[in-house]
């Protein structure tokens, strides 16, 4: 695989189409055939309704339906967050325990952790995202219980050729667990995470990914 003439810059990437334009996760409700528990294999609800004050921060929420559906059912205490770049095109009045944050997740950090961290479909619009998963490591509850859809595919070496499993090494030494038939990742107990590489940019022209859906490669470099 050729390297892309000029890998983009983390502002660039987001004003790409590929990235600008992405549907993937817009719609999906927290239940049902287009759900959270289905692409995540566990009800967010079932993980939070036993918790005292539950918290749940998804990132790449799109329209936030899964978290205003969470919203209804969760005590008034609950601490529900959505951060999206470009966050719900239709604006309508959240509940009170829900935050929506329009923010690009490369550069957005939290003032708290979470007991549940959810990334739907989101790191194939990412460019760091190693940088990404590292920091989200550290968002975790003690106790907390990380999920995101991730594509070793995407991740390549300088020189554009495959750098997936070495990306899964470094994740799973970290503590991650990897799935592959379904492309999750989780992490279980929040943790500080640090993965041998560099970023060095994104090429959003990389073509569909497993999802059949055009996706973000991600190039690293090796550090010690």
């Amino acid at each position: 695989m050729t390297k892309p003439a000029a890998l983009v810059s983390p502002q660039e990437l987001e004003r790409s189409a590929v990235v600008a334009n992405n549907t993937m996760n817009r719609e999906r409700g927290l239940t049902g055939v287009n759900s959270y528990a289905r692409e995540l294999g566990l009800d967010p609800l079932s993980r939070l309704a036993c918790r005292s004050a539950p918290s749940w921060l998804d990132l790449c929420s799109g329209e936030g339906r899964a978290l205003r559906e969470a919203a209804s059912v969760l005590p008034g205490d609950a601490v529900l967050t959505g951060v999206d770049l470009v966050g719900p095109l239709v604006p309508v009045p959240a509940p009170p325990t829900v935050r929506e944050v329009v923010a690009s997740v490369a550069t957005w950090t939290p003032e708290r952790t979470y007991d549940l961290i959810t990334c739907v479909h989101g790191l194939h619009y990412v460019g760091d995202q190693l940088g990404l998963l590292a920091r989200a490591a550290s968002w975790l509850a003690p106790d907390g219980l990380l999920i995101a859809h991730f594509d070793p595919d995407s991740v390549r070496g300088p020189d554009g050729s495959p750098a997936g499993r070495a990306a899964l090494t470094a994740l799973r030494r970290a503590g991650f667990g990897y799935a592959p038939r379904r492309h999750r990742l989780t992490l279980a107990g929040g943790r500080a995470v640090r993965l041998p590489f560099r970023y060095l940019g994104a090429d959003p022209a990389a073509g569909p990914n497993w999802t059949g859906q055009p996706a973000v490669a991600s190039y690293y470099a090796p550090t010690p």
